[in-house]
């Protein structure tokens, strides 16, 4: 299969914490797959004359030691498909090899190294962070292991730059980065194989979806079937009657809630059958809320209803329009939002807002039948943040999705999980999605 861009994974943790051997474990269950790891050790820095003379000194821990502008140039390539030279650091000499690593391009990129997720220009570029977390005590008998073996130090030594550089790094710099990964390995004295399984398969099943499912982790495309398919290509054509167009999308409609419903957090709860049994089931989340975008989001709303007995809807009124000259220059009140879409500048205006008062306490599902540019849902977001609702908090439920809309939302709003059943190709004229429904809210609601 071609692939355009590779899945890419940064691993951290303290230093010998497992990283490596986390990867080991990672490339060898993806032996179908064409698998890279890098280690960030490759883009240490060259130590200058004064570091070298005083290199018991220097802390190898710290984020200045690494060319971070050479490692994000190096997933970049990678990520275009372009095959790299990863440089060779010598631990004796402290100084970059005159020889480099080809490497070329890959179904997955693994990135290890301390301080992966604390870098932010690199965790941009990563569809998976992974944190391996490790007991102090385990890491410095490793260390002082592999620094004697390998780097040709003495155990004293050792310790010394343990105690002195790389526990306060560690403490500073490294486990605070736990806070940005995906996915924490406790890595103590036995192997976490389930933990490994898990990763490699949510890998393959990524490997197997469109670039966008594999960009964002925040985005999900209801799995199709000839039925969904059927559904979409009768609401897709022009000549269908209004009452079809409405029966149709309301059984697709109903399907894209649902989906979203399933991601709401549960607990577990038990009951008694009629049978006199007990079964282990779940309960759903009792604070939920739907919001509309108006008007083509209230179409999703008796879905909702018909799924949640008794929710409440809030709605939300945002306007789409290019701005005076006065916006334009950046005299905005607060009710405006501006997004650049091409080469022209849009607002997007708050007009009306109806929202339940404790809004803030609740799970948010944000309902508009099509994501477009996502200038709209960007700002009716923005709007929910603003009256205190998490970003984690919110779903966003589309029956068509734009590419343009899906970078949009999951770029800006990383924790707000985008849900749809189908993405076409692009915006056309208009700011239409085409190949698109047409005008979802004329079909809908107008005779």
């Amino acid at each position: 299969m071609h692939r355009t861009q590779p899945f890419i994974i940064g691993v951290a943790g303290g230093t010998a914490s497992g990283k490596t051997t986390v990867c080991d474990y990672i490339m060898q269950r993806m032996h179908d797959q064409c698998v890279v790891m890098l280690s960030q050790d490759s883009f240490y820095r060259g130590l200058t004359p004064e570091e070298l003379a005083n290199v018991k000194d220097y802390n190898f821990d710290h984020p200045d030691s690494f060319d971070g502008r050479a490692i994000v140039e190096c997933l970049e390539n990678l990520k275009a498909m372009k095959h790299v030279d990863v440089p060779i650091y010598d631990f004796t000499t402290h100084q970059r090899s005159s020889e480099t690593q080809l490497v070329q391009p890959a179904d997955v990129i693994i990135m290890e190294g301390i301080m992966v997720l604390h870098m932010p220009e690199v965790r941009e570029l990563l569809n998976m962070k992974i944190y391996v977390d490790t007991d102090d005590d385990v890491r410095l008998a490793r260390r002082i292991q592999r620094d004697v073996a390998v780097r040709g130090r003495d155990v004293a030594g050792v310790i010394e730059q343990y105690t002195k550089f790389v526990k306060p790094a560690f403490d500073m710099f490294v486990a605070p980065s736990r806070k940005f990964a995906d996915i924490i390995i406790p890595w103590a004295r036995e192997q976490n194989i389930v933990a490994i399984d898990l990763i490699t398969e949510h890998i393959r099943m990524k490997l197997q979806q469109p670039d966008l499912r594999r960009i964002y982790n925040n985005l999900e495309v209801i799995p199709s079937n000839f039925q969904i398919r059927g559904m979409h290509t009768i609401i897709r054509d022009r000549t269908t009657d209004k009452e079809d167009f409405i029966y149709y999308a309301d059984r697709l409609l109903r399907l894209v809630v649902e989906a979203g419903l399933g991601h709401l957090p549960f607990r577990e709860k038990s009951v008694v059958t009629p049978t006199g049994h007990q079964y282990v089931g779940v309960d759903f989340a009792k604070k939920l809320c739907g919001v509309s975008i108006i008007r083509s989001g209230e179409s999703m709303e008796n879905a909702l209803r018909a799924c949640c007995k008794g929710v409440k809807i809030g709605k939300i009124l945002v306007h789409r329009h290019k701005p005076c000259a006065a916006r334009a220059a950046g005299q905005k009140n607060k009710n405006h939002g501006s997004c650049r879409v091409g080469d022209n500048l849009v607002e997007q205006e708050l007009i009306y807002e109806k929202l339940p008062g404790d809004i803030a306490e609740r799970h948010v599902l944000l309902m508009d039948p099509i994501l477009a540019t996502g200038n709209s849902a960007a700002r009716a977001i923005q709007i929910l943040l603003e009256r205190g609702v998490q970003e984690g908090r919110i779903l966003f439920l589309s029956l068509v999705a734009a590419p343009e809309g899906v970078h949009k939302v999951c770029r800006e709003f990383p924790r707000v999980k985008v849900i749809t059943s189908e993405i076409d190709a692009g915006i056309g004229e208009g700011f239409q999605v085409v190949p698109g429904v047409g005008e979802f809210g004329d079909r809908y609601f107008c005779d």
